[in-house]
């Protein structure tokens, strides 16, 4: 074989490999596409399902379409990837877990988030629900008490891009006073009681979305309001189980 003839067959043979790669890379999408129109379908079973308890018999139009343009298999540990979106909580790091697809929107939907408000969320996890409330919210500022998820979901939603969504390490529940008062704030840990410097630091008339029970006892999803006298009202929304608040108290 000539030297060109030779150059030639290794350059068809590189072209063909390239080719095979973006067939696998576009049916591998194409997948998790599918997979993710399914895990949509799932949630709007759930909320029907749920009704009775929660009010809604569908979520709206602005949060479905965030929780299809946010990446969940991004957010999961890699051994999960192909269970991503499937409508049921996954573990990730540090023996911790990522909520079911049905509660991050319905908590996202009671949040009522608008184009202008500017968002706390204690307990960032994996970030995929600040990545939900980032397409809907101007600012998501997000703590999260375990380093090691903080710093890994401070990278995973840089790498997506998610430039309007902050995270820091500490005590989700002494809040971010440096960024009070907030228009809602959305915590994805369980207190026992509701914690007084997240209901300071919210505006009147904004919302704080909170599960709220003993760790291995019942527990009720609350949707929380403070009005401009300081008076606190309280909607229990669903039965929940989540993981315990932990910080100070």
């Amino acid at each position: 074989m000539s030297m060109n003839a030779g150059y030639l067959y290794r350059a068809l043979i590189a072209s063909m490999l390239l080719v095979i790669s973006a067939l696998a890379t576009g049916a591998e999408d194409d997948d998790m596409a599918r997979k993710r129109q399914g895990m949509l379908e799932a949630v709007r079973e759930s909320v029907r399902d749920s009704e009775s308890y929660t009010g809604y018999s569908e979520l709206s139009d602005r949060v479905m379409e965030a929780m299809g343009t946010v990446p969940r298999d991004e957010f999961v540990l890699p051994s999960y990837r192909h269970l991503a979106y499937r409508n049921t909580p996954l573990p990730i790091e540090a023996g911790q877990t990522i909520s079911q697809p049905l509660i991050v929107a319905l908590m996202t939907e009671l949040l009522e988030p608008q184009s202008t408000d500017v968002i706390l969320e204690v307990g960032t996890g994996s970030g995929y629900q600040a990545a939900v409330l980032a397409e809907l919210v101007k600012h998501v500022y997000s703590i999260e008490i375990v380093e090691e998820l903080a710093e890994s979901a401070a990278q995973t939603l840089e790498r997506l891009n998610y430039d309007n969504v902050t995270v820091r390490a500490g005590d989700g529940y002494a809040g971010w006073p440096e960024h009070a008062p907030f228009d809602g704030i959305i915590v994805t840990a369980a207190a026992e009681n509701l914690p007084p410097p997240l209901l300071q630091q919210l505006k009147p008339g904004g919302k704080l979305v909170i599960p709220v029970g003993e760790h291995r006892g019942y527990q009720e999803l609350l949707v929380v309001e403070v009005d401009e006298n300081g008076e606190v009202s309280k909607k229990s929304v669903l039965p929940v189980r989540f993981v315990p608040l932990t910080g100070d108290r």
